[in-house]
């Protein structure tokens, strides 16, 4: 394997890697919306019992 082709593996890993870490955080801010939407449901249901 010549050295370029071992650089141009080392960088197309690395991109991997970048877009993987952007997927990974992507999913984390979906997860967090779908807690936000529970959490508000969750509190405006229980708002709504205090009221009554």
């Amino acid at each position: 394997m010549s050295t370029v082709a071992a650089l141009g593996l080392f960088l197309a890993a690395a991109d991997a890697a970048e877009e993987g870490a952007k997927v990974i955080l992507a999913m984390l801010i979906v997860g967090l919306v779908f807690v936000g939407v529970i959490a508000l449901g969750e509190l405006s249901r229980w708002a709504r019992h205090r009221r009554h």
